[in-house]
């Protein structure tokens, strides 16, 4: 999804070297970047790039603001032609001054010396009777804490996205706190993640109990990663005056309508992306399910998109059709997750049951048949249309 992707792989001979993706982005313009190189020898990935960067430099569109991207070079070229330019260029750069020796990546390396990790079991005994005898600890293991490389230790996340709070946000005194965590349980470093998250990366298992339970008294032990209640969130019209509606109040309904844990648990890994724009600043158009703010005669409507995912296998969503209101939204995702319940497989995520059965039956339950004495959902005032069964769990109580 972005200008330029780099990711590092080996070759047949087990040379280290990057996989070079151009012309990603979402935006606008939403497409996923193509490939144009295989293989580059780590010396030659600064040059490479250097060559994309200089052919787009000399070929972009300064006529046009909003075709001023790579993305929209490479769509006009092809990638053919934008690579036969990159490559040609490349032949003046790739052994000049921008060339990484391994005395330099050895000095570089250098500051990036791994923390003072001491040696421990694989597994902590006293940690996992724990988890046994409490429900709650249980739960935040799963979700917010991950593996690491080193035995004896663990990533956890921190979250942002308690309930009634804008996702992502946090208070000096909890970015204080942060911090005392960081240098009491991980080394003094504090990571932040495009999901509005943070990461303390390197916790001794033996700590996990008590990092849980002083994040607790913080509100940033939420068992919620991955889940519902994990949303990418934009400032929306709150704050950004580029927008065209609200983002951080929809979160917050849509939080407050799925906020019991058994519930979230159930529904599984499930992504929500809310952009008050179309500049994408919630990566909507990636989300499994992606909200777009949209203006409508000087009102704030809702378009939805589903089967969107991040990552190495990143796909675009597909709009469903017509927007929404904003007092429809929560019920417009209760429609989706009804869809997902009743149709998927064991153990199958929503975003999978999205691509197996496509968006026609996602689209159907959310439209519906209209009540009678009632229009088509789409017009400003008019509610949605259908039928609406709640999703039948002994967890959820639907507030809207």
């Amino acid at each position: 999804m972005h200008d330029i992707g780099l990711q590092v792989v080996k070759n047949a001979r087990g040379e280290v070297g990057f996989r070079v993706l151009v012309g990603g982005g979402l935006g606008r313009t939403p497409v996923i970047g193509v490939e144009i190189c295989d293989f580059v020898p780590w010396q030659h990935i600064i040059t490479y790039v250097e060559s994309i960067v200089r052919v787009y430099n000399e070929y972009g569109r300064r006529d046009n603001i909003y075709k001023a991207r790579i993305k929209i070079l490479v769509k006009a070229l092809g990638i053919a032609e934008f690579k036969r330019q990159v490559e040609a260029d490349w032949q003046f750069t790739k052994n000049g001054p921008c060339t990484i020796t391994q005395a330099e990546l050895d000095r570089v390396s250098a500051c990036f010396a791994a923390p003072a990790y001491e040696q421990l079991p694989e597994s902590d005994t006293a940690a996992e009777a724990l988890q046994r005898d409490n429900k709650a600890y249980g739960n935040w293991l799963k979700r917010n804490v991950k593996p690491h490389k080193v035995p004896g230790y663990a990533s956890v996340v921190l979250s942002l996205k308690q309930t009634g709070i804008a996702p992502g946000d946090a208070t000096a005194e909890q970015m204080d706190a942060a911090a005392a965590l960081a240098e009491r349980f991980s080394f003094g470093e504090l990571r932040i993640t495009h999901m509005q998250n943070l990461v303390l990366a390197d916790v001794k298992q033996s700590d996990l109990f008590a990092l849980w339970e002083a994040a607790k008294k913080l509100g940033m032990a939420t068992a919620n990663i991955g889940l519902l209640t994990d949303m990418i969130c934009c400032p929306g019209g709150d704050f950004c005056t580029l927008a065209n509606a609200r983002s951080i109040p929809l979160a917050k309904a849509i939080a407050e309508c799925f906020d019991d844990m058994d519930f979230q648990h159930d529904i599984g890994e499930l992504e929500i992306n809310i952009s008050g724009c179309i500049n994408a600043c919630g990566h909507h158009h990636v989300g499994h399910i992606g909200i777009l703010g949209v203006d409508k005669d000087g009102e704030e409507w809702y378009q939805i998109q589903i089967g969107g995912e991040q990552g190495n296998e990143a796909v675009l969503g597909k709009v469903i059709g017509r927007s929404f209101s904003f007092e429809q939204m929560p019920e417009v995702i209760a429609r989706l997750l009804q869809v997902y319940v009743r149709e998927r497989y064991d153990d199958e995520r929503f975003i999978d049951t999205v691509r197996r059965l496509g968006i026609e039956p996602f689209k159907a339950e959310v439209y519906g048949t209209a009540i009678e004495g009632e229009k088509e959902l789409g017009g400003p005032g008019y509610g949605l249309v259908g039928d609406v069964t709640p999703y039948a769990t002994p967890y959820y109580s639907p507030r809207f």
